[in-house]
């Protein structure tokens, strides 16, 4: 007998018709969904609703309806199955012992330290990508975006005009987040989350508690300006300096925690400071992530920028002369022409293939790392190709703005927001991200794009705009975060030695990695670069991590 997936209807939507704001008041918000979308045009229906949501439900006609917010903050799985389309919330949910896991959704995961959508780690059960619905019906699925960035640039701004309705966005965003349980946040001491610390005492008229991680490794703490940002809007602040034993601790359950494997490393540490908020009486706790992608914050866009000044050059100059003489492997090794030789190697790359040439696991090389039984199996050029459907998508825009849309796929959707979500989840703790409020994405889609990356100056009228609000040292301090000083204490700290030792060996039992890879990595790369192999040791563990909770037999076959 075949069974339907009941109704879903998850998140915080916000319906802009106040018959279905009423309608969802009264009836809850699965009633609103279903008569939102009884209607020929189902995407311009969606495209209407704000807030973050995932839905999904059987049509009186027999379709099935599926959709999720932009930023795939709820999210939404589904396979077919017997003839029908069955959906939740994770893709863990609609396996059975049947369900395999897909060695291309490994790949994947090595590549991006994530699994993309709409791929999940089991074949057959796919994840909704960000900003987009899906049909069934009579067997067909059609799947398709409702909404695609729009960047409609002003001319002529208004500094001071922009900068009075950005404070007030500001301000109004962290207020729908607010819900009457003690206002509390994340303070890693950046730019974004101090923004938000204070705009909660503008928004609710009383101080935030805030929450900050510590770690006891040169170059990786930043407490001072988490203390600097408490102590400019009277915050109740909590600190915790996560420590080795720490990570021993929780790791496995963490790991286990997500429903396919996650390896953002911050994750322990935002699992960390949700656990101190929670036990300090928290239940919901504001988030800064979005900020950077929204108002140009990477590094990365200011050097993309570099690389594109290249192609300004005279076609003559760079074909006939430039790439000639500096695209030899000798002048790669001539120390006065190496940087030369690099810079003109990469701005020659197209976007956004540019942005994975140094990738972890392809600048280490699969044919060194993965088994050739495991490489039979998987497309390596398949991630990239991905990402080039992806940029290719976004409407014409400025280079600054179309990385932005990128990274609001990859950064945010697929790493960043499942991060906080999975790390909150896990200490039982709820999450907003202000930052991503529609009033407040729109903003940012029509600020000019030297707003956003002035020369080299990145997120300036960010940081303009919130001058004189913020302190001056943390707007003009290097972005940090909540990064793990993992490879580092995997060599000073002999249990967690043990346990990354232990995972990345039974890993290479699976036939997955190459056994002399792991040798090599953990007998000599890590201690030759703790920051930059302790990545690779981090992915490989959490996915055997992940596989020993979810998939304890799986073995290439």
């Amino acid at each position: 007998m075949s069974m339907q997936s009941p109704p879903l209807a998850s998140g915080t939507p916000r319906f802009n018709d106040s018959k279905l704001t009423e309608l969802a008041r009264s009836q809850g918000a699965l009633a609103a969904w279903q008569k939102a979308i009884d209607t020929p045009h189902p995407a311009q229906a969606i495209a209407e609703v704000d807030g973050d949501f995932a839905t999904g439900f059987h049509t009186a006609t027999g379709s099935v309806v599926l959709a999720v917010d932009r930023f795939a903050i709820r999210t939404l799985c589904y396979r077919e199955v017997d003839g029908e389309l069955r959906f939740a919330s994770r893709a863990d949910e609609l396996a059975d012992a049947s369900t395999e896991i897909d060695p291309q959704a490994i790949f994947d995961y090595l590549y991006f330290h994530a699994i993309p959508s709409p791929r999940t780690i089991f074949k057959g059960i796919f994840r909704l990508p960000p900003g987009h619905y899906a049909v069934w019906t009579k067997g067909k699925l059609d799947v398709a975006p409702y909404w695609q960035p729009t960047f409609a640039e002003k001319r002529d701004p208004s500094f001071e005009t922009l900068k009075a309705e950005f404070r007030n966005l500001l301000v109004e965003s962290v207020g729908k987040q607010l819900d009457g349980s003690k206002p509390a946040c994340f303070l890693s001491g950046g730019t974004d989350s101090s923004t938000i610390a204070g705009m909660i005492g503008q928004a609710c008229g009383a101080p935030a508690s805030s929450y900050s991680i510590g770690f006891e490794a040169e170059g990786y703490d930043e407490m001072e300006f988490a203390r600097i940002a408490a102590k400019q809007f009277k915050t109740r602040h909590h600190e915790y300096y996560v420590t080795p034993a720490d990570l021993v601790r929780s790791i496995p359950s963490v790991a286990a925690h997500f429903d396919q494997p996650f390896g953002n490393s911050s994750v322990l540490p935002s699992y960390y400071c949700a656990k101190m908020a929670k036990e300090d009486g928290v239940s919901k706790l504001l988030a800064g992530d979005g900020g950077d992608e929204l108002f140009g914050g990477n590094t990365r866009y200011a050097k993309q920028r570099v690389f594109g000044w290249y192609q300004h050059l005279p076609g003559p100059l760079r074909r006939g002369v430039m790439e000639p003489l500096l695209g030899t492997s000798a002048a790669r090794k001539l120390p006065l022409l190496s940087k030369a030789a690099s810079y003109v190697e990469q701005a020659s790359v197209p976007m956004p293939d540019r942005l994975q040439m140094y990738n972890l696991i392809m600048r280490l090389g699969v044919q060194d790392i993965l088994t050739p039984g495991f490489l039979s199996q998987v497309d390596i050029g398949a991630p990239l190709k991905h990402q080039q459907e992806v940029w290719r998508a976004t409407p014409p825009c400025s280079d600054v703005n179309a990385q932005l849309a990128f990274d609001w796929r990859y950064t945010l959707a697929e790493t960043d927001l499942p991060k906080v979500l999975g790390a909150t989840s896990a200490a039982q703790v709820a999450v907003g991200f202000p930052f991503l409020d529609r009033k407040l994405l729109d903003f940012s889609m029509g600020l000019p794009s030297d707003y956003k990356l002035k020369g080299m100056k990145l997120r300036w009228f960010f940081k303009e705009a919130l001058r004189g609000f913020l302190p001056d040292d943390i707007i003009t301090k290097k972005k940090q975060g909540f990064g793990l000083p993992f490879g580092v204490w995997a060599l000073r700290d002999s249990a967690l030695n043990a346990l990354a030792t232990d995972s990345l060996h039974s890993l290479s039992r699976r036939g997955i990695v190459r056994p002399e890879f792991i040798q090599s990595l953990l007998a000599v790369r890590l201690a030759e670069h703790p920051g930059y192999f302790g990545e690779m040791v981090w992915i490989l563990m959490m996915l055997e991590q992940w596989l020993r909770r979810h998939a304890p037999n799986y073995r290439l076959g």
